[in-house]
């Protein structure tokens, strides 16, 4: 299996270096070159399978030879070993045919977890056998900086630096990311919102000098292995409602466009999706694209879901990428036009392929808080905004005679100040995150600036 960048320019690369490499040299994402399909009687043979079995089969065909079988199949089994439901995905009925897939069973109660445990334990093995060091930066606007942490802290082949906004995460999110104690993972409150740390993200991996002397990888996910992991669960909550012989339809609320991008993939795998509905907050972009054709960056308002307050959703590129026919100088030019231009345009051509994979729909705050309090009234489950918002548009977008299951994102406790305003009640977290309001915090106060943001990197790995 190889991959290539989205702009075209960047060398084709193997799964393990791709996992490693993160962001090609040419700015672009790298994709598979082509995608594997699954046959109807493959997807049929996983029925019943735990999940780190369905896991394996739908993972191992992008692996290629990057893994040995038995050893893939032992990262997969430890990544998941710490999960708390022996599901790892369990869905719960809200209504007919409408269901919730809670993604919030792992270590930091996100559905970042997925990815985040199986990347680590797959850098450990490959890390180990090269002999070889790397400094992981990643941006995050919330979820994905406390997962990583979770997933690298005590690693000696690797040092973590993660940027988050500052004051734009919640608390519980931020302490998840501040209160470990291991030295080599560090988290950057940077001044400004989440596309800012995304930019300066990006703008370490373009500078090449500094990229090479501290051999940077990144666990964003502009890295490829974080969309895979995430192809699993589509399958597996599938198969749970009949798949392949019964279709089913997925929302999902995002706003960097991985997780939804994954249900792409899974679907372009044989897996019969209907719809795949993409739901956004008040930072519409995502929405007003779909529907208009215009990728147009507006101010990014903070929310009650502020892992979606983002404005350049990366992994949208590469749904970009198989619009425009795979050609990357199509996918450069309207990249360098939301760079210096603030936006592009889509042709009509490229819209209407896009539609054929995706719709959208947007949640106001109101209905945001109105979904979190109707929603526990009616069913007893407690939503935490963002999957309130996936609730919400899924009941604005479901066909009634289609299965249609709404992703959830995070547990109700990282948001418990919004879960109290809409519920009345207040999410208490697990036991074993009790003390979490009570450790000491260690973090570091940055500007929005790419040099001082590198030197302290520098510093940091050589301290």
């Amino acid at each position: 299996m190889k991959y290539i960048s989205t702009r075209g320019s960047a060398p084709e690369l193997g799964f393990e270096d791709t996992m490693l490499t993160g962001l090609a040299r040419d700015g672009g994402l790298y994709v598979p070159k082509s995608i594997p399909k699954l046959s109807q009687a493959d997807i049929r043979a996983m029925t019943g399978l735990s999940y780190e079995e369905i896991a394996f089969r739908v993972m191992r065909p992008f692996v290629g030879d990057g893994f040995s079988e038995e050893e893939f199949f032992e990262i997969i089994q430890r990544s998941y070993a710490g999960f708390r439901h022996s599901a790892r995905a369990p869905l719960v009925q809200l209504q007919s045919n409408h269901f919730l897939l809670e993604l919030f069973h792992g270590p930091t109660l996100a559905f970042k977890d997925f990815a985040m445990q199986l990347i680590g334990q797959m850098f450990q093995v490959a890390l180990r056998r090269r002999e070889e060091h790397v400094t992981i930066v990643g941006a995050t606007s919330g979820d994905t900086g406390s997962a990583a942490i979770e997933a690298f802290r005590g690693l000696d082949a690797v040092d973590v630096f993660i940027l988050y906004p500052h004051d734009r995460v919640s608390e519980v999110q931020r302490r998840q990311m501040t209160t470990p104690k291991d030295s080599n993972v560090h988290a950057l409150a940077v001044d400004g919102h989440f596309d800012d740390c995304q930019a300066r993200l990006k703008d370490m991996f373009n500078d090449f000098d500094f990229r090479d002397s501290v051999r940077l990888a990144s666990v964003n996910s502009i890295n490829w292995a974080r969309v895979l992991a995430q192809v699993v669960y589509y399958f597996s909550s599938a198969l749970s409602l009949g798949a392949p012989d019964r279709p089913v339809s997925f929302t999902v609320p995002t706003g960097n466009f991985g997780d939804v991008f994954a249900g792409y993939i899974a679907k372009r795998m044989g897996l019969h999706i209907d719809q795949l509905v993409v739901a956004t907050n008040q930072n519409d972009i995502l929405h007003r694209c779909l529907s208009t054709g215009k990728y147009q960056k507006n101010m990014v308002l903070p929310s009650l879901s502020p892992s979606m307050d983002i404005q350049v959703s990366s992994n949208f590129e590469r749904a970009l990428f198989d619009a425009y026919d795979r050609d990357g100088s199509a996918v450069s030019r309207a990249m360098e036009a939301l760079s210096h231009k603030g936006g592009f345009s889509l042709s009509q051509g490229v819209s209407e392929k896009l539609g054929q994979y995706f719709s959208s729909n947007s949640a106001s705050e109101e209905e945001t808080l109105a979904t979190i309090k109707n929603c526990f009234a009616k069913t007893g489950e407690l939503l935490c905004p963002h999957s309130a918002i996936g609730v919400n548009v899924a009941e604005k977008s479901r066909f009634a005679e289609t299965p249609m299951i709404t992703l959830a994102t995070a547990h109700p406790a990282k948001f418990p100040d919004v879960v109290e305003k809409a519920s009345n009640l207040r999410p208490a977290l697990p036991e074993r995150m009790a003390d979490l309001y009570e450790r000491s915090e260690r973090l570091i106060r940055v500007e929005n600036d790419l040099i001082k943001l590198e030197e302290i990197v520098k510093e940091r790995i050589k301290a």
